[in-house]
């Protein structure tokens, strides 16, 4: 306990059911439910199975990755049930602590929802914190499908361009954020306190509650205490500049992905063109300004701020941990890592990041990502295990400096 107090991850998690899509199933349903292409535009409320199903197409289209609020959690699991699925466990936090736990890095969990696949899917011996009084179970739908997946149904026929995940939540204990009382104790010998989740509530009250006790919290980290945001689809958008206000002045690394970044700035970012992401990243700071912002997308993570250059070996291994898993799922091993680390680099990645760095000097460090040719990629946590390698090196680099 002594080692795992010294990370801490927050705030939520959850059971997620895993889902492939394929075609035959989503062509089915969209006879089904007299679905048309003219419903495929930007992502809408999803009140039921026929709202998921659209929204689930609209993104395939793009390729897009995103997260929604479902009304109906019954649509969630009858939807899960018509394809080959299985139960993990997730939440930026508990995904990046079970990668941190294989590398050598215990942790603490602050959790609001556990039950038995919980526990019994946790690394043997977990520290874990429980803001609930009870077991609570409602799984999470996360979808994920593979390049080139091609629907064709009535006037509908859409392929996929790149392989993504999709999150679908209707989960009471996270939008409630309950948090619990031993947190901030738990903070006190903290070198690492990772905060995420804020994304899933929908009540604004209850989010300013939340934030203020959460500051509360805080107040008990060390100073010398590296704090990690990473953001997320908020299902009320508005709430994310809530959450920015109320915590940024108390963040040192602001984590994001290329979906987040585009959200923010409301616009696409061309991602292999320096100057289009120098201007990007300028105005996303003066948007966020964090004292390091955190990018990390399909071809390279970079860090921009005073401190780029503190987080280049974290950037690194953050990027080969995702890749590793894009490549081999949870059933990656270290030989399977060591294998990694020796591919080369995506060459139009590489050059970007040798440009970008070029371009603003040491305000950035920007790692290129690798050549990948994986024919049934795994796309569901891979930002959560970007953020777990990324936090892992942090923390074994703060203690090689200071046994």
């Amino acid at each position: 306990m002594a080692d795992a107090s010294r990370v801490v991850l927050g705030l939520g998690g959850c059971v997620d059911y895993e889902v492939q899509l394929t075609a035959d199933v989503l062509e089915q349903l969209v006879a089904d439910h007299g679905i048309t292409a003219a419903e495929l535009t930007a992502p809408r409320a999803v009140a039921g199975e026929r709202d998921l199903v659209v929204s689930i197409l609209g993104y395939v289209a793009r390729g897009g990755g995103g997260e929604h609020y479902v009304a109906s959690a019954p649509a969630l699991s009858a939807f899960a049930g018509r394809f080959p699925h299985r139960a993990t466990i997730g939440g930026t936090s508990v995904r990046a602590g079970l990668l941190m736990s294989r590398l050598g890095v215990p942790s603490t969990l602050h959790l609001v929802s556990v039950n038995d696949t919980v526990r019994r899917l946790l690394p043997p011996g977990a520290a874990y914190l429980d803001s609930g009084t009870e077991d609570t179970h409602y799984p999470h739908l996360i979808v994920q499908y593979d390049r080139g997946l091609r629907v064709r149904a009535g006037d509908i026929d859409v392929t996929a361009p790149y392989p993504n995940r999709l999150i679908y939540v209707n989960d009471p204990a996270n939008e409630a954020m309950l948090l619990s009382e031993a947190l901030g104790p738990a903070l006190r010998a903290a070198e690492i306190f990772l905060i995420s989740g804020f994304n899933a509530m929908r009540d604004r009250a209850a989010l300013d509650a939340r934030l203020a006790e959460l500051r509360s919290h805080m107040r008990q980290l060390p100073p010398s205490a590296v704090t990690y945001f990473e953001d997320a689809a908020y299902h009320e958008p508005a709430f994310s500049r809530r959450v920015r206000d109320a915590l940024l002045d108390a963040i040192d690394v602001y984590g994001m992905n290329e979906d987040e970044l585009q959200a923010h700035l409301g616009r696409p970012v061309d991602l292999l063109s320096p100057a289009d992401v120098a201007a990007a990243l300028a105005a996303v700071h003066a948007l966020i300004p964090a004292p390091t912002l955190v990018v990390h997308t399909r071809y390279w993570a970079l860090a921009y701020g005073r401190d780029a250059g503190r987080y280049a070996g974290a950037l690194d291994t953050g990027t080969v941990m995702a890749a590793a898993r894009y490549s081999h799922g949870d059933g990656l091993t270290d030989a399977d890592v060591a294998a990694l680390r020796r591919r080369p680099r995506r060459t139009e990645s590489a050059a970007f990041a040798a440009a970008l760095e070029a371009l603003l000097g040491d305000a950035v460090r920007c790692v290129p990502g690798f050549v990948l040719d994986v024919p049934d990629p795994t796309t569901v946590g891979l930002g959560d295990t970007f953020v777990g390698g990324f936090l892992t090196d942090v923390a074994l680099s703060r203690r090689r400096d200071h046994p």
